[in-house]
């Protein structure tokens, strides 16, 4: 299962409108017309890093238990950047601030969202990545022109309580919301027909496309939806509280890294299907 979903591969973009030319997002406080100096990188000789092991394609073990995925080949592509020992080791997503909190690790790279609250805990790189919100619709349904005006009326699932029943009910406000407890219920009713679309993370949406639940019901409508009042900054490496010079040369590594050519080419390996 691992293996078939890590075959899948998605190109990303920045704008929250759809574009014919999409570019990947690595982070967005780089926009590729200006380089941040080397820094001091006398005092790091290695990175330890830590990573969960049970999110494939971003994190997983393979058939002949090596741990592997996006996060993995990225924290590998950074220490060559940086010509430092590399060592990258799988926890428990509930002990990975800990772990670094306590020195047992330098750095989590583990798909973890930026927010106030994960803020409070560690210090986060700028994003290497972004979860665009999404609309999905039954692939034989005539919705394509996804706008408050064009969608008035129809019924739309979401999970309760979440940033996306909150951005519907003040972008979308005369759209029908159907809460469901979670985005997994509104996926199958979707499936079913009982509603006309669904708003989710996109990268799980793709996921569900590509899997055997959905039964290739389902495709996205519309474009990406990036806002981060109600989705977050996207996911960054977390570091030590106070560890400002780790970040500074991990921010440094990601933007060699994009201008290499090297993360686009590890994101067209693990995701040849966009969830942007």
């Amino acid at each position: 299962m691992a293996l078939a979903i890590a075959g899948l591969a998605w190109t990303a973009a920045r704008a929250q409108t759809p574009s014919p030319q999409v570019k990947p997002i690595v982070p967005d406080a780089w926009q590729g017309d200006a380089y941040r100096p080397k820094p001091d990188l006398k005092n790091i000789k290695k990175i330890r890093f830590i990573t969960d092991s049970d999110y494939p394609p971003f994190h997983y073990y393979d058939e002949v238990g090596a741990l592997t995925g996006f996060n993995v080949d990225l924290a590998q592509a950074i220490c060559e950047v940086l010509g430092v020992e590399c060592q990258i080791e799988a926890t428990n997503w509930s002990s990975l601030i800990p772990a670094i909190e306590n020195g047992d690790a330098d750095a989590a790279i583990a798909s973890i969202r930026i927010t106030a609250e994960a803020l409070k805990s560690a210090d986060f790189t700028s994003r290497y990545y972004a979860r665009p919100r999404r609309f999905a619709a039954r692939k034989e349904s005539e919705i394509t022109d996804i706008r408050p005006e064009t969608i008035e009326g129809l019924k739309i699932g979401v999970a309760k309580n979440s940033g996306h029943e909150a951005y519907l009910k003040t972008f979308f406000p005369d759209a029908a919301i159907a809460a469901f407890d979670t985005s997994e219920a509104a996926q199958k009713a979707l499936k079913e027909g009982a509603i006309d679309l669904v708003f989710a993370d996109g990268v799980s949406l793709a996921f569900w496309f590509n899997g055997v639940g959905s039964d290739r019901c389902c495709e996205f409508r519309g474009g990406p939806y990036l806002d981060s009042r109600f989705f977050g900054e996207g996911v960054g490496i977390a570091v030590k509280k106070g560890n400002r010079n780790l970040v500074r040369a991990l921010n440094y590594a990601l933007e060699q890294v994009h201008a290499r050519g090297t993360y686009e080419e590890l994101f067209l390996r693990y995701f040849p299907m966009s969830f942007f």
